[in-house]
C-alpha cells in the first residue's frame, strides 16, 4: 500500500490540533492537513465540555494565578500573561467569527461573569490586597472588589440566601467574563477544516510509532476499525493529544523529550440537576484551593452552556488514576517511566507530600463530605439535586531540574525538535484558553522562515491584530482590541 503523503499531522483531535489546523491554514490554504483521533469523534477527551473548565481563563477568578508568598506579597505577573494570551485567544475567534469560519459566538462562547469568593479575615485580606495590585493595570481596570453584603447578593443571590452572615466574606467581579465550550469550538472549527479539498480526518485511528527519515516523519497509524495499518509521511507533526501526548513523544526519541515524565489527576464534579436551581446562578465563582491541590482543583461553581443548555457544576474534585487518558489503559503511568525520567519522576513523588496527601483524601472522600464542601458556596444545597459524575484526565509534567532531580510543573509546555519538524505540547491549566497563543508559538518556532515572510506578517496581524505587540504594556492597543472583540462575542 502507497504512504500517504502530507505537509502537516495533526495527531490528536482536540482544541490544540483544531486550532494550529485553522491557523495553518488560514496562513497558507495550500499545505495539505492530516488530523488523526484514536476515538469515534473529535473533541471528546480533554476538549469535551464536561471534562474542561469551560471558564475562559483569564487570570480574573483563578486565585492561583495570584500566589501569597511567605512574607504575605502578592504576585501578579502570571495573571497578567495568562489575561494577554486569552485576549489573543479572543482576537483570533472574532476572526473566524467575521468571516463566517465560525458559527455565531453564542454556539461556543456567552458571557458570563467571573467571580472570586472568600471567607475568614485572612483570605478577605489577601482578596483586597490582589484586587489592589490587579486593579492598577490596564488589564484588570474593570475589575470591582466588594465586602457589602448587599453587592454580594447582586452579584451571587444563590450564594448569599440564608448565609451566615456573621463571618466576613469578600468577592470580585469582572462583568465581561466568558463561559466556553471549548468541545463546541472544536467541532465547529473541524467542520470548516473538512470543507477544505487539503484537509483530511482519520477518526478510530491510532498512532503505533514514530520514525523520523531524513526529513520526513514516517507515522505508523492503526485503523481500529477495520485492524488495517498504514503509514503516513509527514513534514511536520504535532502531537496534540492531551494526556497522551507523551507517550507519543517518548517515541519519537526525540533528544528535546528525553527526560519528561508526567503525572495523572483525574477529577469528578458535583452536577445540578434541579433545573429551578440551575436558572438561580448565572455567574462563575471561584474559591480558595486546598493546601496541596493542584490548579485543576481550585473550587468552583460554575455555570456552564453546553450543547446549548444551562448547566450548573461544582468542583472539580480531583483524583488519582494511572491513566493518562480518561479512554486510555491503566498502564498508561507505568510504560512512562523510563530510564532518563524515573529519578525526576521519584524525587516528585517524594518532595510533594501535600499533593499525595491532598489526592488520597479526595480520593476517600464520601458523598457527604462533597456536599459539605459544596456548602461552603451554596449553603441551602441539598444532596438531592446533584449527582456526581467524571470530569476529565490530566497529565502534570515532571521534568529535570538540578541533578536530574524532577520538579512539578502545573502549566502548559511546548516540547520541539530541533529541526522544527515535530512539536508536542504537554501539560494542563491554562490548556484551552490560551491554545490560541501557545499554537502561534509552535508556528514561530517550526515555521520560522514562513513566519518572518511579508505574507504570513500580514496575515497573522488579520487574524490577531495584536500580533508582535505585547497587551500587557500597550494599554492603546489592549483597549482597541478588547473593544472589538466584546462586541464581535457579544461579551460586552
Amino acid at each position: 500500500m502507497k504512504n500517504i503523503e502530507t505537509d502537516v499531522l495533526l495527531v490528536g483531535g482536540g482544541i490544540m490540533s483544531a486550532t494550529l489546523g485553522m491557523l495553518l491554514n488560514q496562513l497558507d490554504p495550500t499545505l495539505s492537513i492530516t488530523m488523526v483521533e484514536q476515538l469515534p469523534e473529535v473533541a471528546l477527551e480533554s476538549s469535551a465540555a464536561m471534562n474542561n473548565a469551560g471558564t475562559g481563563h483569564a487570570g480574573y477568578c483563578e486565585l492561583n494565578y495570584t500566589p501569597q508568598a511567605a512574607d504575605g506579597s502578592v504576585s501578579t505577573q502570571r495573571a497578567f500573561e495568562i489575561n494577554a494570551a486569552f485576549e489573543v485567544s479572543l482576537q483570533f475567534w472574532s476572526h473566524l467569527v467575521e468571516t463566517n469560519v465560525l458559527p455565531a459566538p453564542n454556539a461556543f462562547i456567552n458571557k458570563t461573569p467571573h467571580l472570586s469568593f472568600v471567607s475568614h479575615e485572612k483570605n478577605v485580606a489577601f482578596l483586597n490586597q490582589r484586587h489592589t495590585l490587579l486593579k492598577e493595570h490596564h488589564l484588570f481596570a474593570e475589575m470591582q472588589y466588594s465586602e457589602d453584603l448587599n453587592q454580594l447578593k447582586a452579584w451571587m443571590p444563590l450564594m448569599m440566601a440564608n448565609r451566615n452572615y456573621d463571618e466576613k466574606l469578600a468577592a470580585t467581579f469582572v462583568e465581561h467574563g466568558s463561559d466556553v465550550d471549548f468541545g463546541a469550538l472544536t467541532r465547529h472549527m473541524v467542520i470548516n477544516l473538512k470543507k477544505q479539498d487539503n484537509f483530511s480526518l482519520l477518526n478510530n485511528t491510532r498512532v503505533l510509532k514514530l520514525k523520523k527519515i531524513k526529513d520526513c516523519w514516517h507515522v505508523g497509524l492503526l485503523d481500529k476499525s477495520t485492524g488495517h495499518s498504514k503509514t503516513i509521511n509527514a513534514k511536520f507533526v504535532f502531537l496534540g493529544a492531551g494526556g497522551g501526548a507523551l507517550p507519543l513523544l517518548q517515541k519519537t526519541k526525540i533528544p528535546e523529550g528525553v527526560g519528561y515524565g508526567g503525572f495523572p489527576v483525574s477529577g469528578q464534579w458535583l452536577i445540578c440537576n434541579n433545573p429551578s436551581v440551575i436558572h438561580q446562578h448565572a455567574v462563575k465563582v471561584y474559591g480558595k484551593a486546598a493546601v496541596g491541590a493542584p490548579p485543576m482543583s481550585v473550587p468552583h461553581l460554575d455555570t456552564r452552556m453546553i450543547n446549548g443548555q444551562p448547566a450548573l457544576l461544582f468542583g472539580p474534585f480531583a483524583g488519582f488514576t494511572t491513566r493518562f487518558l480518561k479512554e486510555g489503559s491503566l498502564l498508561d503511568f507505568a510504560k512512562s517511566v523510563k530510564v532518563n525520567n524515573i529519578k525526576a519522576m521519584l524525587s516528585v513523588g517524594r518532595h510533594n507530600t501535600d499533593l499525595t496527601k491532598y489526592l488520597l483524601g479526595e480520593v476517600f472522600q464520601t458523598q457527604k463530605q462533597r456536599m459539605q464542601a459544596l456548602h461552603e458556596f451554596l449553603p441551602e444545597a441539598q444532596a438531592k439535586d446533584w449527582h456526581l459524575a467524571s470530569a476529565g484526565q490530566r497529565v502534570q509534567i515532571i521534568k529535570k531540574c538540578d541533578k536530574n532531580w524532577g520538579k512539578l510543573e502545573f502549566g502548559t509546555e511546548i516540547v520541539a525538535s530541533a529541526d522544527g519538524s515535530l512539536a508536542t505540547l504537554l501539560g494542563a491549566s491554562p490548556g484551552a484558553s490560551i491554545s490560541v497563543q501557545a499554537m502561534i508559538h509552535v508556528i514561530e518556532r517550526c515555521f520560522g522562515a514562513q513566519i518572518k515572510s511579508s505574507d504570513w506578517q500580514k496575515k497573522m496581524r488579520e487574524l490577531v491584530p495584536s500580533y508582535g505587540e505585547s497587551l500587557i504594556d500597550n494599554k492603546d492597543l489592549l483597549l482597541q482590541v478588547r473593544q472589538r472583540t466584546l462586541k464581535t462575542l457579544k461579551l460586552n
